[in-house]
């Protein structure tokens, strides 16, 4: 007590113990007087400690729970926010995990000790029914993760599916011996007993059970959302299906469905865009897509004075892709010919909307701008499958050459050498700088042909032709071309684009709408269709016999065009109708069957060879066919990659009005093509410029992509349905040509025979050798050249150059005898 009192003291400031200080010692005497007083403090009982521990643990536990609710709360609130696609995916796959569970449980009874506990459970309630549980939760899976959500769909499933389990589970009820142990198990459950049970006891089995056959057939009705005064139709579309052989084309149908469903795409808020650059009306026989990518449009700046320094323009967002439709069914003349099914080619990548290459373009053309002072601005873009358009909007009092003047210092900035300005945009008040993408993209035939513009129009020749510039798909009618050139250097894409206009025709006409004469010079062009049946003789690989193929052309317009004014009619489509319906007969006493006539289209892989070979017989055909067959039903596709004027001569020139130009390889080339410039600086692989009849200005178009496996597919199944019919007039010569030919040669058979000889031996075609060897005058010689010219052993003259020879000497005798032949 006293060290307490001594340890008091000091704290309280007192003297150390022996001094005299009497208010010192006063405060200590209270102090431990206070101190004595108190008594010391119990110790706690151990009940104590075991009070608070479980206090404390009841704390920690109440804690503990509130914050895993409270974190639950907060997982189910972000769970809330996810995208609804992942939830029916999710829950797709939970039913999918429980189909499988159920499936080991109840059919192979595994699973477990949890899989027995969950069929016991299944077979309780459902009893028989319970055998069909997992298919029905693999349907449910399936639908949720492949069928876009609809709660209208999602109610009349519940009530049919309900319906109908709910009705077999009483009729099975109602049918078996639920006492039997047996029968127990192929009775109705629980589900069956309570329904089955009351309608029994209620009605009688005999009054039950065609009440629930009504239930039944309700469900049934409302699963596959049938009205009842729609039964017997689509009992009829049904019957129909089956008959009916695959793939047929449905006639009865009211909306055709499309052979292969787009995917659903998120839709975009819609914007405000500018108007199209051209009027779809004066393309209507190019038959561009209905919803052309819109061009977006930026606010205008107003014109002012070019800033030192100019902020990037924000570069606007790529409306959505063109939309998709199937291709519509096309009904032929013979019944027992089948069009390829449209999903025979398959479907390209969806279009980018927009890339990082873009809004680097757009910033490098402000910089140009800003860096030569001039008062322009990218006011938007169309992006293209290779080739995006800028359009560039000029302030007052600007010249568009100031635009076209940068192209190089565009091209520097953009690092393309590829640029093409088009000044202005056709139906703009914009200039359009036209820059490749470094991004290209393909496109595929199957997506031009199940597109809109293909599926719209009925006519079988209709052809793809790819997608333009602002990512419609672009198609063309050839009957109403009436012909085409198409011309390109190799590697342009001209093969492509023969391969898409016959790969069209062939899954869009049969046989008795479209014939097809196919003159491939170069012999490894079109050796894959060989064998189809809409040949009218096999593919024409020799120049010479090309000729004869062309004169049978013009023999055959000639045959028609009889029948056209016999019968007193201006087009073979309205020939062909009146025969149809019965109008148009054969004259009495005549053994011929008036019959409706196919169109003819002609395709010449390389014009050039056949210039080569026989240019005077093969331009005079040319001209006449296309000067006359547009009223028969004849067209005709030429198609060259040496665009030069002894090529493509103005007779050709001035009677082939529709143009398709790939990429040249020179300024002359494009003008004798297009009459203008501009092909010289396409890209290549596909990239053209389509000129139509009619059309002021070519449309730049991204040419579409067949495989190699597409075309083979395609061809085959063509020719496992029919066999071609050839006709055999086709390479025969006509007669008066030959002897026209003959009464030329008169005497001089034997010298021409010696000529011959001479200039294939040598390989050398000159007159002045003739003059020489032969020892005849200049007149002779000349006169000889000119009939071994009509023969196809030289070529045509070329000034005071030699002639090419175009026979090899082991084609001498075979020459020699067709000489000998034509007078014998």
């Amino acid at each position: 007590m006293a060290g307490r009192t001594s340890q008091a003291s000091r704290r309280r400031g007192a003297s150390p113990r022996g001094t005299t200080n009497s208010r010192a010692r006063q405060p200590a005497k209270k102090t431990t007087r206070a101190t004595a007083r108190r008594r010391p403090a119990p110790r706690p009982a151990p009940a104590a400690y075991v009070g608070r521990a479980v206090g404390a643990l009841w704390m920690g536990l109440a804690h503990g729970v509130g914050w895993g609710f409270r974190a639950a709360g907060r997982q189910a609130a972000s769970a809330r926010e996810l995208d609804p696609e992942h939830r029916r995916d999710g829950a797709g796959l939970l039913l999918f995990g429980l189909a499988i569970l159920s499936a080991v449980a109840i059919w192979f009874s595994g699973a477990g000790p949890f899989g027995a506990r969950l069929a016991d459970t299944v077979r309780l309630f459902l009893g028989a029914i319970a055998v069909v549980v997992p298919v029905l939760l693999m349907i449910g899976a399936w639908r949720l993760m492949r069928t876009p959500v609809d709660p209208e769909h999602r109610g009349r499933g519940l009530i049919g599916w309900g319906s109908m389990l709910v009705a077999t589970a009483a009729m099975l009820h109602i049918g078996q011996n639920p006492v039997d142990p047996v029968q127990r198990d192929y009775a109705g459950g629980l589900v069956g007993a309570g329904i089955g049970d009351l309608l029994e006891r209620g009605v009688t089995a005999w009054v039950a059970m065609p009440l629930l056959i009504l239930l039944l057939v309700f469900g049934l009705l409302v699963v596959t959302a049938t009205p009842i005064n729609k039964i017997p139709e689509r009992l009829g579309l049904l019957a129909g299906t089956l008959v009916a052989p695959p793939d047929a084309p449905a006639e009865d149908d009211e909306e055709p469905e499309t052979a292969v469903a787009p995917k659903p795409a998120r839709r975009r808020p819609a914007r405000k865009a500018a108007p199209p650059p051209v009027d779809p009306d004066d393309f209507a026989d190019v038959g561009p897509e209905v919803d052309l990518q819109e061009t977006i449009v930026l606010p205008r700046r107003p014109a002012s004075r070019v800033p030192a320094s100019r902020k990037p323009v924000e570069p606007p967002e790529h409306s959505a892709p063109p939309t998709r439709a199937e291709q519509l069914a096309l009904t032929g003349l013979a019944g027992d010919y089948v069009l390829p099914p449209a999903n025979m080619l398959t479907g390209g990548a969806a279009p980018k909307t927009r890339s990082k290459a873009n809004d680097e373009v757009i910033a490098a053309l402000t910089g140009v701008f800003d860096q030569f002072g001039v008062d322009a601005e990218v006011t938007g873009f169309t992006r293209g499958p290779t080739v995006t358009r800028y359009e560039v909007e000029l302030g007052h009092g600007v010249k568009v050459e100031r635009i076209t003047q940068l192209s190089r210092n565009i091209a520097y900035a953009v690092k393309s050498p590829d640029v093409r300005i088009l000044s202005p945009i056709p139906g703009k008040s914009a200039v359009g700088v036209e820059i490749p993408n470094t991004d290209p993209e393909n496109v595929a035939l199957g997506d031009v042909l199940r597109s809109r513009a293909a599926a719209s129009d009925h006519h079988p020749m209709v052809v793809a032709l790819g997608k333009d510039i602002e990512g419609g798909f672009v198609v063309a009618n050839l009957a109403k071309m009436p012909h085409i050139l198409i011309a390109g250097a190799t590697g342009a894409g001209k093969s492509s684009c023969l391969n898409t206009l016959l790969v069209s025709i062939l899954t869009r006409a049969t046989p008795d709408e479209v014939r097809l004469l196919l003159i491939d010079p170069k012999r490894v062009e079109m050796t894959g269709y060989e064998g189809i049946p809409h040949l009218v003789t096999p593919i024409v690989t020799n120049a010479k016999k090309a000729a004869d193929s062309l004169d049978w052309v013009v023999r055959e317009m000639d045959m028609r065009y009889d029948d056209l004014a016999a019968n007193g009619v201006r087009h073979i489509d309205d020939f062909n109708r009146k025969v149809r319906n019965g109008e148009i007969k054969a004259p009495p006493g005549s053994e011929r069957e008036m019959r409706p006539y196919p169109y003819l289209l002609v395709i010449v892989d390389e014009l050039a060879d056949l210039m080569m070979v026989a240019p005077r017989d093969v331009e005079d055909s040319v001209v006449r066919i296309t000067q006359l067959a547009r009223a028969a039903g004849i067209h005709l596709v030429l198609a060259t990659q040496r665009p030069s004027v002894d090529v493509v001569t103005g007779l050709i020139k001035a009677n082939v009005p529709s143009r398709l130009a790939f990429a040249t390889s020179s300024l002359a080339d494009s003008r004798v093509i297009l009459d203008q410039p501009g092909a010289e600086k396409l890209l290549g692989r596909g990239d053209g410029l389509f000129l139509p009849m009619g059309a002021s200005k070519p449309v730049r178009i991204q040419g579409a992509w067949v495989t190699e496996r597409e075309i083979a597919d395609v061809v085959k199944f063509c020719k496992d349905q029919r066999e071609p019919e050839f006709r055999s007039d086709v390479l025969a010569p006509a007669q008066d040509n030959k002897k026209k030919i003959d009464e030329d040669i008169g005497d001089d058979l034997d010298l021409l025979v010696q000529a011959v000889e001479l200039v294939v031996t040598s390989q050398f075609g000159s007159t002045s050798m003739l003059q020489r060897k032969l020892r005849v005058g200049f007149a002779k010689a000349g006169r000889l050249m000119d009939l071994m010219e009509t023969r196809g052993v030289v070529g045509p003259s070329e000034g005071s150059k030699a002639r090419d020879v175009l026979v090899k000497p082991d084609e001498l005798e075979e020459v020699l005898d067709g000489l000998r032949g034509d007078v014998d």
